[in-house]
């Protein structure tokens, strides 16, 4: 294990709450550093190789200091998903984009090895493509995935022999995560079949690329170890199974009724003005790092069934904890 340091700025979100873990069991020192809109009940508090910072990206000095003796940057934190145009501009644009290149400064400055940018699938916008390779023009509909989009080049234009720099744009993630998100794709239409025997789905015809948790976690994990030759410098597409919307709700509808004996769930289609529509590919990172995903949407949705056969969540389609948008608006985030 070369690199043992971790710096994860926000590591208490979705993904976080699950690669955190991840790496503390692979025997990594992690530093979870967020602004905890989520709070940090989701994170393993009393792990001792696990360091928890609240703090906000924005702030230049508090990062500087916050990531000094520490082998990997890792960057999850944004303002999350496509629906958050419902907040305010400007809160997008400071968080994802405004406050980036600081970040990459501070990194470089403190000699951290290698930063490791996770941008998103969703800058390809709409491409009738069968596969979107790495090379296609950044078409993004929304300030999410244009400042994703944005931060891209300048990580690229402060790469270095001594600072190493690697981007992924994985696709939407599913599965369970210890701190839930019910406002991604298959996590929303297994939770909607579950709570109402229904899955209502907007649109449909939308191409959606998809990858499990799991896999988001074992991928980052390479990106820490792989040699500087094979990821210095590149981006990498990751996804798995790439579905339309109304295959994504037929997969959950037909799981559901086979597996765990749900009885004639319906599907409602509804108007929808989110018209992102890609497939991607992720030969690349297949070819040049040997990673090929293990877990499919199914299993996504069978790990959600089951944590919620559990009690593992409280009024899911109600509770505002498991829906990004719905909770900085009652935060009143800026």
């Amino acid at each position: 294990m070369l690199n043992k340091k971790i710096f994860i700025t926000g590591g208490a979100g979705y993904v976080g709450c699950r690669l955190v873990p991840y790496l503390l069991d692979l025997g990594y020192e992690v530093t979870v550093y967020d602004i905890m809109y989520f709070t940090d009940n989701f994170l393993p508090k009393d792990n001792k190789k696990l360091t928890i910072v609240n703090g906000d990206i924005r702030d230049k000095k508090k990062i500087k200091d916050s990531c000094k003796n520490h082998d990997i940057f890792i960057h999850l934190a944004c303002i999350s998903n496509d629906a958050s145009y419902l907040l305010d501009p400007e809160l997008s644009k400071t968080v994802n984009y405004d406050c980036f290149k600081d970040l990459v400064i501070s990194a470089k400055e403190n000699k951290i090895k290698r930063f490791i940018y996770a941008s998103t699938s969703s800058v390809y916008g709409i491409s009738n493509k069968k596969d979107v390779k790495e090379d296609h023009p950044l078409l993004p509909l929304t300030d999410y995935n244009k400042y994703k989009g944005l931060c891209e080049p300048i990580l690229l234009d402060h790469s270095s022999d001594d600072f190493e720099t690697v981007i992924f744009r994985p696709a939407t993630v599913c599965g369970y995560s210890p701190r839930m998100r019910f406002d991604l794709s298959v996590n929303i239409l297994t939770c909607n079949a579950l709570v109402n025997n229904k899955i209502k789905v907007f649109g449909g015809n939308q191409l959606r690329p998809n990858l499990h948790i799991k896999d988001y976690c074992k991928v980052v994990e390479l990106f820490i170890e792989e040699k500087k030759n094979k990821v210095n410098n590149q981006i990498f597409n990751v996804g798995y199974q790439n579905l339309s919307i109304i295959e994504i709700a037929n997969l959950v509808k037909k799981t559901l009724e086979n597996k765990f004996d749900y009885k004639n769930i319906e599907i409602i289609k509804v108007p929808s003005n989110d018209n992102r529509s890609y497939h991607i590919n992720s030969d690349k990172i297949n070819k040049v790092l040997n990673f090929s995903p293990k877990f499919s949407i199914e299993n996504g949705i069978e790990e959600i069934v089951s944590r919620y056969k559990s009690k593992s969540f409280n009024d899911p389609l109600n509770n505002i904890i498991y829906h990004n948008v719905k909770t900085l608006l009652k935060l009143k985030a800026e």
